[in-house]
């Protein structure tokens, strides 16, 4: 087994702040430097608040909507149909029809303002969609899990806008509406507990 050595001489050096106030110089390029480049700093709403957005909502808009079953914004915009009083817009501009819907080209086609935009897009693309929303005047982004763009969060929390990023409005929706069943569908009870027959 061999072991890499860094020559801490000729590496560019990052100096790192600790918690404890104390700092160190580490290779820039090594995967601790990465790692902590990488720490999230951005906090998004609480359970309680997520709930209440869940609660006051009544119509949802889904950015990047997937007439494709095997995408996940189709499996959530068919959950949000069948398990909630939602009412939806889907937006994308290379469908025309999901779920039996018309699909809108852009936000600003839509013929209200909805109360949550829930975007499947890259994390690259969610600045755009902030600009988006923030020009419909939508008050709430919902980013689904998987995709974070930090700087896109902050931007649109300094902008007015209630952002939700890393978390799935379906699980979000089941899990405070009745449960999750192992493969995420609802199961219509709020214990964990297996039912006897």
């Amino acid at each position: 087994m061999s072991t890499a050595t860094v020559d801490l001489d000729s590496a560019e050096l990052e100096t790192v702040h600790l918690t404890n106030g104390l700092t160190c110089d580490i290779p820039a390029s090594s995967p601790l430097a990465r790692l902590l480049k990488s720490k999230r700093t951005w906090v998004g709403p609480s359970a309680q608040d997520r709930l209440k957005i869940l609660q006051k909502a009544k119509t949802v808009a889904i950015v990047g909507a997937s007439p494709n079953p095997s995408r996940s914004s189709f499996f959530v915009a068919t959950y949000l149909k069948q398990s909630s009083d939602y009412e939806l817009y889907f937006v994308n501009p290379n469908a025309d029809e999901i779920l039996g819907q018309k699909v809108y080209k852009s936000l600003a086609d839509l013929p209200v303002v909805p109360d949550i935009v829930d975007v499947f897009r890259k994390g690259s693309d969610i600045p755009q969609v902030m600009d988006e929303v923030l020009a419909i005047g939508a008050t709430t982004v919902w980013v689904q899990l998987g995709i974070w763009n930090e700087e896109a969060a902050y931007y649109g929390e300094s902008k007015g806008l209630t952002v939700v990023m890393d978390r799935c409005i379906k699980v979000e929706h089941a899990r405070f509406h009745g449960g999750l069943h192992l493969l995420g569908f609802d199961t219509g009870q709020i214990t964990a507990r297996k039912t006897l027959r």
